[in-house]
């Protein structure tokens, strides 16, 4: 059991208000449901109640605003439960909205890896994309199965002449920072050393 500090509108969205519980932010809520429950600041309350209160009259409006967030770019399932949580959603309802947009084909974790990967491969390396996948809340399974097939070598010349351009190889001093930075773009030390003998040689 709780007591209810403080109920503020929230900033951004003028339908909305911010919870304290115990002087702690604890959940946002619509103005309309604040008004249907009667709630107010010294009013003690459990984490269940609210967490019902929320679901009932929350579940539409969140998934409406998780819809919106994805319109503009492919997102992974922790890109969206972050999302839902910086809005003050609680995890009853943000599990809620995971599992419909999962059932609506909307958040596949897997399909976000291809399509990422396909993409990063023309410019970063595989360890450097694996880490990135892993950031996004991408499992490890998924990140393996969408890196198999990436050929890093080309995309590690590439990137290797585009650093070089108007720099002398023959310089250690050069040849010592185009290792460093082949590295910090995620290419192994293998296809960075390769990738820096083929090119002192064909120069």
């Amino acid at each position: 059991m709780g007591r209810i500090t403080s109920i503020t509108p929230q900033k951004h969205d003028a339908a909305r208000c911010n919870i304290e519980v115990d002087g702690r932010f604890y959940c946002g809520m619509k103005l309309e449901t604040v008004a249907l429950n009667r709630l107010k600041v010294g009013m003690q309350v459990t984490e269940e109640e609210l967490s019902a209160m929320q679901l009932e009259s929350e579940k539409s409006s969140a998934l409406d605003k998780a819809l919106l967030h994805i319109t503009s770019s492919m997102k992974t399932e922790k890109d969206v439960r972050e999302y839902l949580k910086r809005k003050g959603y609680l995890e009853e309802v943000i599990s809620y909205v995971i599992e419909k947009l999962k059932g609506y084909g909307y958040l596949d974790d897997a399909q976000y890896a291809a399509q990422y990967t396909e993409s990063a491969a023309k410019r970063k390396g595989k360890k450097l994309i694996a880490l990135e996948l892993r950031r996004k809340g991408v499992d490890d399974e998924s990140a393996r199965a969408a890196l198999e097939g990436v050929d890093e070598h080309e995309t590690c010349r590439r990137t290797l002449g585009k650093y070089l351009r108007g720099k002398d190889l023959s310089d250690a001093n050069v040849y010592r920072k185009a290792y460093a930075h082949l590295i910090s773009k995620g290419f192994d030390y293998e296809t960075a050393r390769a990738a820096l003998e083929e090119y002192r040689e064909d120069d």
